[in-house]
C-alpha cells in the first residue's frame, strides 16, 4: 500500500511531529502558541508543514493532507497488477471523479504516477492499464500543478516530448 493511502492515524504514527511557532497574520494567539505543525515521514524523509491556521489540530489536519500529496508525488512503489478498488470505484463511469481537496485525491495521484512510472511515463499504456482514457489520466494530474510538473520532469528525463 502506498503511504499516501494510509489512514491519518496510521500515517501520523509513521511520522515525527514538530510543533513550533511561526510569524505572520493571526494575532497574539498565533505568535505566542506553538500552533505550526511539521510532519516528517520517517521511512521516506518527506516532510510537510502547516502554520496558517490558529489551531494546532487544524494545522495537523492540513499538514497530513500536504504530506499525503508530497508522498504521492515523490514516493514510488511498484503498482499492483490491477487497479485498486478505490480507483475502480472512482472511475466506474469511465471518468475520474474526485476533487483535488478530497482525501482520496493523493491516493489516486500516487496510483496513477506509480503506473506511469512502470509504463515509462507514457500516458496511453498507463491509461489502458488503469481503465481510463489518456486524456482523463492527464486531466487528473493537471488539476494539481505539482503533479503535472512531476509528470513533465520525468518525461523530459527520458527524452519524451512534453505534454500540452
Amino acid at each position: 500500500m502506498h503511504p499516501a493511502a494510509l489512514p491519518a492515524a496510521e500515517l501520523l504514527s509513521a511520522c515525527d511531529e514538530l510543533r513550533t511557532r511561526r510569524s505572520g497574520p493571526g494575532g497574539q494567539h498565533r505568535n505566542k502558541v506553538e500552533t505550526a505543525v511539521v510532519l516528517t515521514h520517517r521511512p521516506s524523509g518527506i516532510t510537510a508543514e502547516a502554520s496558517e491556521r490558529r489551531s494546532q489540530a487544524e494545522n495537523r489536519r492540513v499538514a497530513v493532507q500536504r504530506l499525503r500529496l508530497r508522498l504521492a508525488l515523490e514516493h514510488r512503489i511498484p503498482p499492483a497488477s490491477d487497479p485498486s478498488s478505490l480507483w475502480q470505484n472512482r472511475t466506474a463511469t469511465g471518468r475520474i471523479v474526485v476533487a483535488v481537496e478530497h482525501d482520496d485525491y493523493p491516493t489516486l495521484v500516487a496510483e496513477a504516477l506509480d503506473v506511469l512510472h512502470a509504463a515509462g511515463w507514457q500516458l496511453p499504456p498507463a491509461a489502458t492499464r488503469l481503465g481510463v482514457s489518456p486524456s482523463q489520466l492527464a486531466r487528473l494530474l493537471r488539476r494539481e500543478p505539482a503533479a503535472w510538473t512531476v509528470l513533465g520532469r520525468m518525461r523530459a528525463a527520458r527524452g519524451l516530448a512534453p505534454l500540452a
